[in-house]
């Protein structure tokens, strides 16, 4: 099989636990671009979290993509135009929020360059943050502050919380929203429909590629959806083990670079 795509996680995937890409990876990268090959970063980060990883990657100069908000938007990077955005209906802003209160969990979104938060900011709000190289700030009344679309909002929680946090809300929100982890204390809130596998999926039968074509690589909960897709689907060897379960094939950490060895096997 000849594989045309290869779509990237970036945090604990094509990062390393730096947050850096190594020269290695990159020069990988590059190089497949330059053999025609697509390379495709899908991120829960939001998208002014991923410019830069993309700027250093040359997506641009290559026409490649971006799958920001964990696909709920897709950017082309050489004309840097929106092909596709999905957003939650802001009418579900309050009960979100309430959700938050309810449960004692941290609530953020995003403004612009911004995050925004609904609650005190804890730990895991400052690190998606500083994650993203993007201020963060408090506001107040957030029910009725967010009167603009939003692609997506992030609960966070202790990792042990968290998992429990996610039953409840899944349960609350069935049918409205799709709801699942990213790390062990995101929980994310997207729009219903939207999650990694089928923002590829939207993303290839564009450019004329089916899902055998696709090599998907991740390590977190929020990419097992691409993963079970992909016609080959990669967890790192650093992945959570739910997700090592379901790949097709484990390769390296995000420490040895793990992504140089999938495109040296299979490309």
């Amino acid at each position: 099989m000849k594989y045309g795509m290869l779509v990237l996680d970036i945090d604990g995937t094509l990062t390393n636990s730096k947050k850096e890409i190594t020269k290695k990876t990159k020069d990988a990268l590059i190089d497949l671009q330059e053999r025609g090959v697509r390379v495709v970063l899908a991120s829960g980060r939001p998208t002014p979290g991923i410019r830069a990883v993309a700027e250093e990657l040359s997506l641009a100069h290559f026409s490649n993509f971006i799958l920001s908000f964990n696909g709920a938007k897709i950017i082309n990077c050489g004309s840097d135009q929106a092909i596709y955005q999905k957003t939650i209906p802001v009418n579900l802003i309050p009960q979100i929020y309430q959700a938050a209160l309810e449960n004692s969990a941290g609530l953020i979104s995003y403004e612009g360059d911004s995050v925004i938060a609904a609650t005190d900011i804890d730990e895991y709000m400052a690190l998606e943050a500083r994650v993203n190289r993007m201020p963060i700030h408090r506001v107040e009344n957030f029910d009725k502050y967010v009167t603009f679309p939003v692609n997506k909002c992030l609960m966070t929680a202790t990792p042990k919380y968290a998992e429990e946090l996610e039953k409840i809300l899944k349960k609350q929100f069935y049918g409205q929203l799709d709801i699942y982890r990213s790390e062990p204390y995101f929980v994310e809130l997207m729009p219903n429909g939207v999650d990694k596998a089928q923002s590829v999926n939207r993303l290839a039968g564009s450019l004329g590629l089916n899902r055998e074509q696709i090599v998907c690589c991740g390590d977190g909960f929020n990419d097992i959806s691409m993963i079970e897709y992909a016609g080959l689907g990669v967890a790192m060897e650093n992945a959570q083990e739910k997700v090592r379960e379901r790949a097709d094939y484990v390769t390296a950490s995000n420490d040895a670079d793990g992504i140089v060895q999938v495109i040296e096997t299979f490309f």
